[in-house]
């Protein structure tokens, strides 16, 4: 969940990396008793995500500034909308306009592209879910931007799920045990309210990942024909995350082999930021 705390936290600290002195622009150039209003407006269609985190990179500027008429993230919206309005001091919002449009264009663009994946898969039961190539610090901003998109969320970070993946696997069996053996072995020493995934790269791994009692299985790269086996081989035991080349063009099948999950790493490592603008008027 994206809390106050965290967005303010964030969003403090890119305002301190942006203006660490102040904004030696606005000062100089700008009035002190100038008044600017803006609008945020779209130069695009898209999903709007970040309307919390805009309003922060404003107010934590200058507690003067007011936002209006913010859209509610996960709005769809058109070419020419507007997403909010802006009043206050004109210093202030020009200091704090890049660090506002680069939050809100990331979150907006990673919830547009999350919405295109969706679409693809309508009419399966399939879900999209993020990863966790996610931007270093903003892992928050970006996974809510995900969810503002009609998607979902994998494990948050590495202390919340066990997923054991080839490395683990390779080093896990390094002395000679049986897979299953040791995924059993996983398992005792797991609290009961821990879930356990399991990647395996080939239908031959699949029954003995299986015999351990596992929750959920990662099929990883395997083609649609292998995806339609693998489900049938797990047979409901399990659910089943398909990974691994996941795009726009091939989401579709990989939906209707019946896959439980799909994980798209591009949703976040590698979105396009939307094209929004602050468009400002100023009175002295």
């Amino acid at each position: 969940m994206l809390t106050t705390t965290h967005i303010h936290s964030v969003v403090a600290a890119a305002l301190s990396e942006d203006a660490p002195w102040g904004d030696l622009t606005s000062e100089t150039l700008i009035p002190a008793n100038a008044i600017a209003t803006a609008r945020l407006v779209a130069r695009e269609p898209g999903v709007f995500s970040g309307g919390a985190v805009f309003t922060a990179a404003m107010t934590l500027t200058d507690p003067t500034i007011a936002v209006t008429g913010s859209v509610a993230d996960g709005t769809h919206f058109g070419g020419r909308d507007v997403l909010a309005e802006i009043v206050g001091p004109a210093r202030a919002v020009l200091q704090a306009e890049r660090v506002a449009l680069n939050f809100v264009q990331r979150m907006s663009g990673i919830a547009t592209e999350t919405a295109r994946y969706v679409a693809e898969v309508a009419g399966t039961h399939a879900r999209i879910v993020d990863t966790r190539k996610t931007t270093p610090g903003l892992r928050q901003f970006e996974r809510h931007a995900v969810r503002c998109g009609g998607g979902h969320n994998h494990r948050f970070s590495l202390s919340d799920t066990v997923m054991a993946k080839d490395n683990h696997l390779a080093i896990l069996t390094a002395d000679g045990q049986d897979l299953t053996a040791a995924l059993l072995a996983v398992r005792e020493r797991l609290s009961h309210t821990t879930h356990l995934e399991v990647e395996v790269d080939r239908l031959d791994q699949i029954d003995a990942v299986m015999a351990a009692g596992i929750d959920t299985i990662m099929l990883d790269n395997f083609t649609p024909d292998e995806l339609l086996e693998g489900v049938r081989m797990v047979g409901g035991r399990a659910l089943v995350e398909a990974s691994g080349n996941v795009s726009l063009a091939t989401v579709g099948m990989i939906s209707r082999t019946g896959v439980d999950i799909i994980s798209v790493g591009a949703l976040t490592h590698s979105v396009r930021s939307l094209d929004l603008g602050l468009d400002i008027e100023v009175t002295l």
